[in-house]
C-alpha cells in the first residue's frame, strides 16, 4: 500500500503538464482546415465535374479515404495525428488510418494471414458496435413512431 502511495507521487511530480486550451485550439484549427478541403472538394465535384450532390459526397469520402491511406502508408499521417489531436480524426480518415495500419502491421505475414486478418483487428470493434447501435437505434425509432 505504502509503495502503491510512493509511486503514485513520483508519478504526479513527474507529470508533464497538459495545454488543454493550446491542444482544444490545435484541434478546432485542423479539423476545420480538413473540413474546408473537404469542401472545396465537393465543390470541384459539383461544379466542374458537374456530379450531384449524392455522387459527390461519396466522391469526397473516397478521396479522404485515399488520401488517408496513402499518408499511413508513408508513415506521415500518424506525426500529423500527434500534432493535430482529435481534430485528424473525424471518423472516416481515422477509420481510414486504423484499417491501413493495421494492414501495414500484417503484411510481412501474406495476404490473408497478414493483412486480411489483421486489417479488421481494430476496426472490426467499430464495425460490429456501429450495427449494434444502429440497430438499437432503429427499434428505438420504429417503436417511437408507432
Amino acid at each position: 500500500m505504502q509503495d502503491k502511495k510512493l509511486y503514485n507521487e513520483v508519478g504526479e511530480r513527474h507529470k508533464l503538464p497538459t495545454h488543454k486550451v493550446r491542444n482544444a485550439l490545435i484541434a478546432f484549427i485542423c479539423g476545420g482546415s480538413l473540413a474546408i478541403a473537404a469542401q472545396y472538394l465537393f465543390y470541384i465535384f459539383t461544379t466542374f465535374l458537374e456530379l450531384d450532390k449524392a455522387n459527390a459526397t461519396s466522391a469526397v469520402v473516397i478521396v479522404i479515404i485515399i488520401i488517408t491511406s496513402f499518408l499511413t502508408g508513408l508513415g506521415v499521417y500518424d506525426k500529423l495525428a500527434q500534432y493535430c489531436g482529435a481534430g485528424l480524426f473525424i471518423p472516416i480518415s481515422g477509420f481510414a488510418n486504423s484499417l491501413s495500419s493495421c494492414a501495414l502491421e500484417g503484411k510481412s505475414e501474406g495476404l490473408i494471414f497478414g493483412i486480411g486478418s489483421n486489417m479488421f483487428k481494430l476496426a472490426g470493434s467499430v464495425i460490429t458496435y456501429g450495427i449494434v447501435s444502429a440497430y438499437i437505434f432503429g427499434l428505438i425509432r420504429y417503436f417511437v413512431g408507432i
